[in-house]
Parts: C-alpha cells; structure tokens; sequence
C-alpha cells in the first residue's frame, strides 16, 4: 500500500473534521433525546450499519475521529452508501473481504479519505439545492458533480456514478442522502490503483499488449465490450498483440466478417471464474466457450496442463490469474480459432491411436471430409486405450471400421439419443451405409459392445463423444444381441437351440458362408403372441424360415407379390403397401397373411434386417 504519501494531507482533512462534541448546547445543557444527529440515523437505519462500521474502523487510526465530528452541530451533508455499496467496493479491492482487512493505520486512514469524500460540511443540501452539472466540493477537499438527468446522480473519479435512492433525511446536524456506491476520489485511485480491479473489458484497455484484442471486440460485435463488462464472472483467454497478428497473417480486421469475429472472440469467453489452480487441479479435460457450434451449442474448449497450460493444443498460457473486477484473464499466445472435429481429435492426447489410425500411410480420406464445414458430423472417437485392446477378429478393413464411428448429416447431441438405429458412413458392398444401434437404457452404448465415456465435445461441424471401444462392423447377429427387442429372438437362436450353430450361420461374411442374409427379425411381442415357444425340433425351421440366404434384399427392392425362399425351404410372399401401419405385408410359408413388416432396412456387413410383428410359420405339411 502507498498510504503514507497523503498521511500529511490527511491530517489536514481530519482538522477540519471539527472534533466539537455534541454533548452541551448553548446552555451547557444536554440537547433533547428526541434530537438526532447524523450518526445517530446511521445506526438507526439498517441499510446503513456498514457505514456505521467504516466510520468506527476508520477511527481506530489515532488521526481519526470521524464520529464525534459527525455527531458535532454541523451542518453537513452526507451521501451515505448503502451495505450493497460497500460489498461493492470490497468486492473491487483485490485481497478485501471485509472491512476487517483495513487494518492498519494507513489503511484505516485511506478509509476516512473515502468517508469525508461523503461529507459536504458546513450546509445542509437538500435535494431541492441540488441541479444539473453542480459541482459540490466535499469535505476531503475533492468534488462530486451532480446530474439530475432521469433522477438524482452523484460522480466521482471513476466511471460510474452514484444514484441517490432516499434522499432528504433531515436531522438535527444536517441531512443525509442514500447512495448506491461508494463514491471514490482520484487520489483513492491512484493510491489503490495496484489493487483496484476493473471490468475485463477496462483491463484490456488499460493492457498495452492487448491492444488487438481490444480493436478486435469493437470490430466484432458492438456489444462485447458491454457483455465484458457486466457482472459476469467470466473467465477470458486474452491473445497477445503478436498473436492476433499472427492469427490475421496480413489481413486486417475489416475483413473478418464480424458474425466469423464475434464467434471467435467469444471462443475466449468462458462462463464462471477459472483460475490456473483450478485447471492444473483437474489436470485435462473440456470446458465450453461462450462461442456457438453445431447445433447452436456451445463449442467445446480442450485444456491440458501438462507442460504449462495449453488450449486445444495450440495456445498457452503467458500470464495467469490476472484478476478483473467480474472475473479473471489468462493472457495466452495464440488467438484460439473455433475447432472443427479434426482439431478436436488432434488436441486430445488421448486420441493419438485415432488420429494415427485416420492419417496412416498420408491417408487424407477422413481429415478431407471431417474438416468439411459445409457437411455435420457425429463421430464416436475410441480412446487410446480402446484402439490397444482391439484385434480386429473378422480382419475387417480399417477404414471400413473407422468410417463405422462416423455418422454424416447430423450432430448428435447426448440430450437427444434415444433406443434407435442410425447410419454410418462405413458401406455394404459400396453402396448401403451400415446401420449402428444406440441403446440409452444405461449410459450410451453401441451396437452392445462400446460405451460413450465422455459425450457432446461439440465442434464447429460436429459433435464428438468418446468411446471406450472399436465398434467393429456389425453382423446380423450383433443387431440381434444388441437391440433389446430381439432378447427372445436371440434366446431362440441360441440357449433353445443347441444343436444348430445359428451365431456361426449368421456370422458369415465376405462369401464365406450362406451370406448376404436377408433377416426378418420376429419382436419379443411377436414371440409373446405365440401360445408357447416350440421345442428345438419345430423351433430350428420357424427359424430357418425368416432367413433368406445369398440376398440383400432392402426395402427399395422389395415389389407387391415379390416371394423369396427362405433357408427352411418355404417361400415367403411380399404384397405393397402394407395394411394399417404396417410398412409391407408378409404371407408365410403356412400362408398366414397379413404379417406386418414394422421396420426395414437395419443395415449390417453381411444382409439386413427387416423388424417383423409376427412369428412366421412354414408349411408343416411338407
């Protein structure tokens, strides 16, 4: 503190706070009780009882007596702040939580420095006295100027002004108006100019390194610098005037289109106060911005603290924790562009094995279309740890497998998944894009092999979430012991089938086996609806009969009459459109019709599945 270089003038302000005790009038008689003095309003007024408490603590300093000199006959005219604007102030003053903290001598004296600020002495100024533009010379030697412009407002040394919220309280050394802030002097200022915190957008400008990024939030939006300013808190990566230079490589700010500016600049912006403690305590991890990705959200901001503290991977840290009055900056050396999927992947560390399975070999096929901006994507990215446990048993191409965790044409955000299939990019034979399975019954998993472990990394176009295996490309069987709503299909297949290897059957691919199939799948419902569920003799060709081998037959093949025949033997008949809600209708092989198609068109690597309501029956009688 730099309090000792206005002790000299402070003594001076403090004479001429008239110690004369208000204890005897004229007479040498006591004043009536009922008389009250400016100090005595004080503490009857509970709006007031901080005032009362900076008086009293200013007056532990042996210079003071602030007041037996508001209790003396006056007259004076006081501004009394409420207990709001002294929170205010301390919430201003860097290391002040309470009044508590002024405890020294000098610090007690700069506190009566800001309390006579209050006091005009020797008149007693209405409302009524007051008009527009005066100018009031105050009893700490400085003046306050008056505007009476939509109401009644004081101005000190600092930007903003004082409203009078109850004016006119009349007591018998004077009159008292209520104030909503504590009124400031400049040679308070510039004592505590080390620890007074201002706006961010204020200690930007007052930043001679952060010049850009000042002209950078007048060229974007107009009203950044009012939003950094406001109560926030907020905690703001501020680029130097190097890394603005470096991010606009010749071009100025003017060509930035402002709506690509503002969102870039608010890419800065995060929500709440971080200090560097707090981000080197949770090590790694994502925070969001306030700036706008796919599907309107707010894009994702990826930190890691490992050598420093670093930003998506490409800027750092320079100067941390400098603290604004609504929030805290971290300067840092690059401006912080808005990611797409692709500089998401690459930030991450513990995306690497992805990153090196999209690019190996100069592979350019998957960084091309997920840097596309003109396209959205969803992409469930296995971790480092997924990728080391993979073996990839069918011996599956792996951009086939890679392209399986991506899904084109919607960013799919973990609010809105629901029991459902999808499309990926990965493709049957070229030209259908495989279906993936997304159960939401507990957490997020995929096709039942791979769970979401962190969801919504949200990019310029696209979200990520992070899995914690390597969905392979699925079968017939994977969507059956996946979806829920085939568990008594699958019991069939299997435990009361024992004498017929059905998985391995419908397992096949590649031509290595009976595949393609063309599966329609019976519901629980559909098993439910039977009286009973046959032995394993008559259950092995009820089976057989909803498979269609060496096909794969999709909806858009699919014509009213067309037959197929099934792996049992008997032929299935197909009549367009369907009755009632049903997609298509069925007549089985015993030639009961009318069997409804629900869903078509689940995609796998080796056929698809049609979602029947049914049991299909073959003929018994053959």
């Amino acid at each position: 503190m730099k309090a000792f270089k206005i002790l000299s003038r402070l003594t001076l302000l403090v004479s001429l706070v008239t110690i004369v005790s208000c204890s005897d009038d004229d007479d040498g008689n006591m004043p009536p009780e009922e008389v009250t003095t400016i100090v005595d309003a004080a503490q009857a007024t509970a709006e007031l009882s901080t005032l009362v408490s900076a008086l009293q603590k200013a007056d532990e300093s042996a210079n003071n007596d602030l007041v037996a000199a508001l209790s003396s006959e006056g007259p004076f005219t006081v501004f009394a702040p409420t207990n709001q604007a002294f929170n205010d102030l301390l919430a201003q003053l860097d290391g002040f939580d309470s009044l508590d903290d002024f405890s020294s001598q000098q610090l007690q004296d700069l506190l009566a420095v800001i309390l006579t600020y209050h006091v005009v002495a020797d008149a007693a100024v209405l409302s009524t006295d007051l008009s527009d533009g005066q100018s009031i010379t105050t009893l700490q030697g400085s003046t306050l100027q008056v505007s009476t412009q939509g109401g009644v407002f004081i101005g000190d040394a600092t930007d903003v002004d004082a409203e009078v919220t109850a004016a006119d309280i009349e007591v018998s050394n004077g009159v008292v108006h209520i104030i909503d802030k504590v009124l400031l002097p400049q040679t308070i200022l510039d004592e505590l100019a080390d620890i007074i915190l201002v706006p961010i957008t204020d200690l930007a400008i007052g930043n001679e390194n952060l010049q850009n990024l000042v002209a950078a939030l007048v060229a974007a939006d107009g009203d950044l610098p009012t939003v950094l300013r406001g109560d926030g808190p907020f905690t703001v990566l501020a680029p130097t005037d190097e890394a603005f230079e470096t991010f606009l490589d010749g071009a100025a700010l003017a060509d930035v289109p402002v709506d690509v500016l503002t969102n870039v600049l608010l890419n800065h912006v995060i929500s709440g106060e971080v200090s560097s403690t707090d981000l080197t305590g949770l090590g790694s991890g994502y925070t969001s911005t306030l700036a706008t990705g796919a599907g309107d959200q707010n894009v994702s901001l990826f930190f890691d603290t490992t050598d420093g503290v670093t930003f998506n991977g490409v800027s750092s840290v320079v100067t941390p924790d400098v603290k604004a009055l609504n929030g805290i900056v971290h300067v840092v050396n690059a401006v912080i562009d808005i990611p797409n999927i692709v500089d998401h992947a690459v930030a991450n560390p513990g995306l690497t094995s992805l990153v090196g399975a999209l690019t190996d070999g100069g592979n350019t096929t998957f960084t091309d279309l997920l840097s596309n901006e003109e396209e959205t994507f969803t992409v469930f990215a296995p971790g480092n740890d997924a990728f080391s446990a993979f073996t990839n048993p069918n011996t599956n191409d792996l951009n086939a497998i890679l392209s399986n965790h991506v899904v084109v044409g919607a960013a799919a955000f973990s609010s809105g998944l629901t029991n459902s299939y999808v499309n990926t990019a990965a493709e049957f034979a070229t030209d259908e894009n495989l279906s993936l399975y997304i159960n939401t019954d507990d957490g997020v998993t995929l096709n039942g092999t791979s769970n979401v472990m962190m969801a919504d990394i949200v990019a310029s176009n696209g979200v990520i979430h992070t899995v914690d295996a390597v969905i392979d490309l699925p079968t017939v069987v994977t969507f059956a012991a996946a979806d829920p709503n085939f568990s008594t299909l699958v019991q069939a297949l299997t435990e009361l089938t024992p004498n017929t290897d059905f998985v391995s059957v419908l397992s096949a691919q590649d031509g290595a086996g009976s595949d393609p199939f063309t599966v329609f799948a019976p519901t629980n419902t559909a098993f439910d609806a039977l009286a009973s569920i046959p032995a394993e003799a008559d259950l092995i060709p009820i089976l057989q009969h909803h498979v269609v081998a060496g096909a794969n037959v999709r909806s858009g093949d699919l014509s009213d009459g067309a037959t197929a025949t099934t792996l049992e033997g008997d032929m299935i008949t197909i009549n367009l459109p369907g009755t009632g809600d049903n997609i298509a209708d069925i007549t089985d092989g015993a030639g009961n019709p009318g069997i409804g198609i629900d869903a078509v068109d689940v995609q796998a690597i080796n056929g698809v599945i049609h979602v029947v309501d049914t049991v299909l029956i073959p003929d018994t009688t053959n």
